[in-house]
């Protein structure tokens, strides 16, 4: 009489490097469009609503701007799977000035490998095909970014046990919340604005032409606010808002 032997049941599946890389994307895909809504950089009728993590999300129903943003995101999922970017941020700036009011900045920290460090000088470019449309109280001008810049990058965090797909996408709703609530306090954008994605990569990362250098868009007299996380164990995003304090303060 056989034996058989028996699998050990694993309620936990490991994720691969794309299966992150996609969890990754998209958030960053609902996280901007959720921006770009909260923030008043469009009028509502260019949103549609969606359900979501669990959660009612805005995305753009808007054909340009919803191309524009499918090819950032697809060359961020191509340094995702190289390891090769650092830094997503989304920088709100004066449509009439250009000062940066607004820097939402979230930290993608390769956990996989503990061994590798971020090389000290980072590019960041921006993209190339500019475009502007009518907004509500704020005019958007949007541009894609990766370039070299001198902030520095943090150190990952060790990995944690595997996550379920639900803790990831619970701690991604968390997140989102967060930023939906953090416009009781972030000041309001009286004047009319524009917006840029800027990614900043390692030095060694093949960057398209459609990208050009960017400077990393700080905010000056900024108040920063640290906001919450979120990990699949190959990666772990950490996100905070810079955001400038009015001059007469």
């Amino acid at each position: 009489m056989m034996q058989q032997q028996q699998r050990p049941t694993n309620s936990r599946n490991q994720i691969t490097l794309r299966g992150s890389t996609k969890i990754i994307v998209e958030f960053f895909e609902y996280c901007i469009n959720s921006l770009l809504f909260q923030r008043g950089l469009y009028a509502p009728e260019y949103f549609k609503m969606t359900k979501k993590y669990g959660l009612n999300m805005l995305v753009t129903n808007d054909p340009e701007v919803k191309s524009h943003m499918r090819e950032i995101l697809k060359q961020v999922e191509a340094w995702l799977m190289a390891c090769k970017v650092e830094k997503l941020i989304l920088a709100i700036k004066s449509k009439e000035t250009m000062t940066v009011l607004e820097r939402w900045q979230f930290d993608i920290h390769n956990t996989k490998d503990q061994s590798s460090t971020f090389s000290a000088a980072a590019t960041t470019a921006t993209s190339t095909d500019p475009f502007s449309r009518p907004l509500a109280g704020a005019g958007q001008d949007s541009t894609s970014t990766t370039t070299s810049s001198s902030l520095p990058s943090s150190s990952p965090s060790k990995p944690k046990l595997e996550k379920t797909e639900k803790e990831i996408q619970t701690e991604i709703q968390a997140i989102l919340r967060q930023i939906t609530a953090s416009v009781s306090f972030l000041p309001m954008l009286d004047e009319k604005c524009t917006w840029t994605i800027l990614c900043q990569t390692e030095k060694d990362a093949e960057v398209p032409a459609t990208w050009s250098d960017a400077d990393p868009h700080l905010v000056h007299n900024a108040e920063q606010v640290k906001l919450r996380s979120f990990s699949t164990n190959l990666h772990k995003i950490d996100a905070l808002v810079a955001y400038r304090l009015s001059d007469d303060l």
